[in-house]
């Protein structure tokens, strides 16, 4: 207290309660990224839930075509190797369920376009955005091995050999975000 200068008690007064809640807001500056987060999660199930969900009308008997794939599943041999794998003994046969997975990667795809742009103007984690470019890389790439090797040549084991390829093709592209990040100092 300062008996001769009341006001600096008024003032000091404003300035703690001030200083609480500056305090207040920096602790709880967390909460905004986390309901960012959330949105993105609920957008991103929103999107699969309806993208499984068109595929399904688009697509006429894909749900028996899947079941069909299913069962024709059995060892077969590798080509130009000793080795026996499950495959689908006859995978000429399920090219619906091949144009629906490669549907489904080419949407997913641009999708993550879209969440990457969304990242850009509603600032998310460096993490976050190197994420969104692996999953990226991945569905695209996806969708064009699909493309290559199970639709127009149906090269079953080539196929997953690739996509081992574009899993760590995916992992490359969201390690160079991450160094672009750390190179040009961004937070």
């Amino acid at each position: 207290m300062h008996p001769d200068c009341p006001w600096r008690n008024i003032i000091s007064s404003y300035c703690k309660k001030e200083l609480i809640e500056v305090n207040y807001l920096n602790e709880s500056k967390e909460t905004p990224r986390q309901y960012q987060e959330g949105l993105f999660t609920a957008i991103s199930v929103g999107f699969f839930i309806l993208l499984v969900g068109t595929l399904f009308v688009i697509n006429p008997n894909l749900f028996d075509k899947i079941l069909d794939f299913f069962k024709d599943f059995d060892t077969v041999n590798v080509p130009n190797t000793d080795i026996t794998f499950f495959a689908p003994e006859f995978p000429n046969r399920h090219s619906l369920v091949y144009q629906s997975a490669g549907q489904f990667s080419i949407a997913l795809g641009v999708f993550q376009i879209v969440i990457l742009a969304l990242r850009f103007v509603i600032p998310s984690s460096w993490g976050k955005r190197s994420e969104t470019v692996g999953s990226l890389v991945f569905w695209v790439g996806a969708g064009f091995l699909i493309q290559s090797f199970l639709i127009e040549t149906t090269q079953w084991f080539v196929f997953w050999s690739t996509i081992i390829i574009i899993i760590g093709v995916s992992m490359i592209a969201r390690a160079i975000v991450m160094a672009f990040r750390e190179s040009n100092g961004l937070a």
